[in-house]
């Protein structure tokens, strides 16, 4: 089912229609089989880059594409109704862009941004560790001053949850510089040919079986000090503002999976027939169906309008919790419902629901747990 989208320009409604119809010719084929073979689809991102898909919001004057965070969140939604594996990579790619965008210097900003927005180069984001995940302040993996301040820091340590390590060009990783708690942070670019900086195998996953994870090991990387973005000590408030871009990201890909969801199920309702009818015409199914789409909408509208705040410059992080909240709770009962209305079918990989049942789950855990963002959302509620 196409959604129905209120677009503000030709322009936007050119480039979702263009989204739609290379997400149906390249993506939808192969989404299955790539995610059976955990083949990660490098290639298909040289196309989106090529195409501008992976620097949508940023600035025209670096090569990106200048659009505002409610329509780029629409193309990620309509890029996860076909391949959310996909979907994904091009989300972490835009948050592995925001800090050398929102903090880098006048010459990071002029030497590295060109490259990373315009297609060639795919970025990962590298904030948690095995033992800190939705707790960065616990981050242990250090960077260590190499004596000469000429020379900067050695990179010493371990990364957790790397999406598509292994496979990206640079990372945005944020290492302990001091042991002053969540001040002792910093933010660097570190381009993926550093010496002593590899990834690890990718983590053996039940969904996203095409977007590898992987953790990422610093065995004595040297970071010149060109690479760090901001100040030293910098790196939380980078990585949290970072955040409240990426979880608006992961809302709109958890309602494109749902809608995917929505469409297969309603599609199988439609052609299933017992005791003479289809069973989407029994109220008991039909109302299911109903109540999915219902969940369908209304988390599409929570990030529309988060989306909408952050465009007009207005505070949004606490809609942007609520949004990664509600869109991601949606798609894990919308898919598993939609398991449900296939029956025995939707439990087998004939049908490509109980895919979308697996990929659900983690969207309510990566870019700060559900439980996180009920605590982001209470604390601001607390603060008025």
């Amino acid at each position: 089912m196409r959604v129905d989208r209120q677009l503000p320009t030709a322009e936007a409604r050119d480039l979702i229609a263009m989204t739609r119809d290379l997400a149906d010719a390249e993506l939808a084929p192969r989404a299955a089989q790539d995610e059976r073979d955990e083949r990660f689809p490098r290639e298909v991102f040289t196309t989106l880059g090529r195409l501008g898909l992976l620097g949508l919001p940023y600035g025209e004057d670096v090569g990106g594409g200048g659009q505002p965070y409610v329509i780029y969140l629409q193309v990620l939604e309509e890029l996860a109704i076909r391949w959310a594996s996909v979907a994904l990579g091009v989300s972490v790619h835009t948050l592995s862009v925001f800090a050398i965008d929102a903090f880098g210097s006048p010459a990071q900003r002029s030497e590295l941004l060109p490259a990373m927005v315009g297609g060639e180069l795919l970025g990962a984001y590298s904030l948690s560790e095995a033992h800190a995940g939705s707790d960065p302040a616990a981050i242990a993996a250090r960077a260590e001053p190499a004596g000469d301040p000429a020379r900067g820091w050695q990179g010493r340590g371990a990364k957790a949850w790397v999406t598509h390590g292994g496979h990206a060009d640079w990372y945005t990783t944020f290492l302990r510089t001091s042991e002053d708690g969540a001040r002792g942070l910093s933010c660097f670019h570190l381009p993926a040919d550093l010496p002593g900086l590899t990834a690890a195998p990718p983590e053996q996953k039940m969904g996203l079986t095409a977007s590898h994870t992987t953790a990422l090991m610093l065995d004595d990387v040297p970071i010149g000090p060109e690479r760090l973005i901001g100040e030293v000590g910098q790196g939380l408030p980078i990585a949290l503002a970072a955040l409240d871009s990426g979880r608006l990201g992961i809302a709109a890909i958890a309602v494109g999976l749902a809608q995917a969801a929505l469409d297969e199920a309603v599609r199988y309702a439609k052609e299933r027939q017992t005791f003479g009818r289809a069973i989407i015409d029994h109220q008991g199914l039909a109302f299911l169906l109903a109540d999915m789409a219902a969940a369908v909408e209304s988390a599409r509208a929570t990030y529309l309008h988060a989306a909408r705040l952050r465009d007009a410059d207005r505070p949004y992080a606490r809609q942007a919790s609520i949004a990664k909240l509600v869109a991601t709770d949606a798609a894990m009962a919308v898919t598993t419902d939609a398991v449900q209305v296939l029956g025995a079918a939707g439990y087998t990989r004939d049908f490509p629901v109980e895919r979308y049942m697996r990929e659900a789950k983690v969207m309510q855990i990566f870019e700060g747990s559900n439980q996180i963002q009920r605590m982001v959302i209470a604390r601001q509620l607390a603060r008025g």
